[in-house]
């Protein structure tokens, strides 16, 4: 099947699957389409117990779509664009510390954790897991995913403050999971497409180095790229042609990341907040503010309603297990207390020089809302792990539809509760 039969089917189902929740269910749109999608995906399998050539074709359907390619080196760049582009910088400077510390020290922090209590819960039910393996799986779970955070935060009617806290946290703690997460797979052995060498003398040396390269530079180059864009777009007055510019500075911005072997997700995230700010303010018009505002916000509903329906679709590659199954029920509140914990250590000691919402810590741990870039990052480890994939997948996915589903729909609420 060619590309575009594959992105002709997705964007018509999307487009459905929108509609329907639009016109009768009324959730919130990309929860809604994954819903729908997950719920039609469960009725195709017991389907195929009847009449098995349907459970294959939706099978072979569904593994020609490679999830991480699409997400990781497509999709993500745009969406971290679209999502930094409207962050503001004075509320992000003022929320920093908090920020930084959940983005960085808390990530880590989480990966040790989850992945310690995930290596003892597997060993109780039977489940052999290599704790290097259990450590990969918490690197991959514990950062919040800003696609959907974004995505539901936009009805939740935070105050901005918060709004801030949460959206900066996801849009910087994934590029980060993610350096965690490569690290973790080159000490694991089978490497990643451009992790260290498990075999180095100095595993030390290789992941320090890679934490620079990665975090560093991707830092570096999304400040680059933001002020190149910016000197482009102060430069002339066409928002025909200021359009291309973004949509170009992202496209070939995130694919020279990768080239250079640095963070893309970070880099966007930098050049994204560098054109929603300063660009913003000193090199467009009105004109041209609104038209791309409107554009991104186009490009971002789009790509979201692919995303949350392949969520949906995923569930035709999982090799499904009791104990498995079980464990990933069990590690649900496991990574919120985790979070919990990772949370409240940096609030309690901030609130010695700064005042915070109220009930901020428990908004900020509901809020850490897991989606795509976890199933990425599961399907991204290469088959050579075993049944230590498959594990992995299979609990992540768990994880992943609670955490959309569950605390996506109960978030508006829980905010409004506490700050009621």
């Amino acid at each position: 099947m060619e590309l575009l039969d594959i992105a002709a089917i997705l964007l018509t189902l999307a487009s459905l699957f929108a509609y329907v929740n639009h016109r009768w269910i009324k959730l919130p749109s990309t929860i809604g389409i994954m819903l729908i999608s997950l719920v039609i995906s469960l009725a195709l399998l017991g389907l195929g117990a009847i009449w098995p050539p349907m459970d294959d074709y939706a099978e072979k359907f569904v593994s020609m779509i490679d999830f991480n390619e699409a997400l990781m080196e497509g999709m993500l760049s745009y969406l971290l664009f679209a999502g930094a582009l409207h962050v503001n910088m004075t509320q992000l400077k003022n929320q920093r510390r908090l920020v930084s510390v959940l983005a960085s020290v808390g990530v880590v922090l989480s990966t040790v954790l989850v992945g310690s209590i995930a290596w003892l819960l597997f060993g109780a039910l039977g489940i052999n897991m290599p704790y290097i393996w259990c450590l990969v799986f918490g690197s991959l779970i514990a950062p919040t995913d800003p696609v959907a955070v974004l995505g539901i935060l936009k009805t939740a009617g935070a105050p901005k403050s918060l709004e801030t806290k949460i959206t900066g946290e996801s849009l910087f703690n994934d590029g980060v999971g993610v350096v965690v997460y490569l690290a973790l797979l080159g000490i694991a052995g089978v490497g990643a497409h451009h992790g260290g060498d498990a075999h180095s003398s100095s595993v030390t040396m290789d992941v320090a180095k890679l934490f620079a390269v990665e975090a560093g530079g991707g830092i570096l180059l999304g400040l680059i790229l933001g002020y190149l864009g910016y000197r482009l777009l102060k430069s002339i007055d066409n928002y025909h042609v200021e359009i291309l510019i973004t949509l170009a500075l992202v496209t070939g911005g995130y694919r020279l990341a990768m080239g250079l072997h640095t963070s893309g997700p970070l880099a966007m995230v930098v050049a994204g907040l560098m054109i929603g700010n300063h660009a913003r303010e000193n090199a467009m018009s009105a004109t041209t503010r609104t038209n791309i505002d409107t554009f991104w916000e186009i490009i971002d509903e789009i790509l979201n309603a692919v995303l949350f329906l392949l969520i949906g679709l995923e569930i035709f590659l999982l090799e499904f297990s009791g104990m498995v199954l079980l464990a990933g029920v069990i590690l649900i509140p496991v990574c919120l207390s985790v979070r919990y914990a990772s949370i409240w250590v940096p609030v309690t000691i901030l609130k010695r020089f700064r005042e915070f919402s109220p009930n901020v810590v428990k908004i900020l741990t509901w809020g850490g809302i897991r989606g795509g870039i976890s199933i990425a990052l599961a399907l991204a480890i290469p088959k050579e792990a075993g049944e230590a994939r498959e594990v992995i997948l299979l609990v992540t996915y768990v994880i992943v539809i609670f955490s959309i589903s569950v605390q996506g729909l109960s978030l508006k609420k829980l905010i409004q509760k506490s700050l009621g």
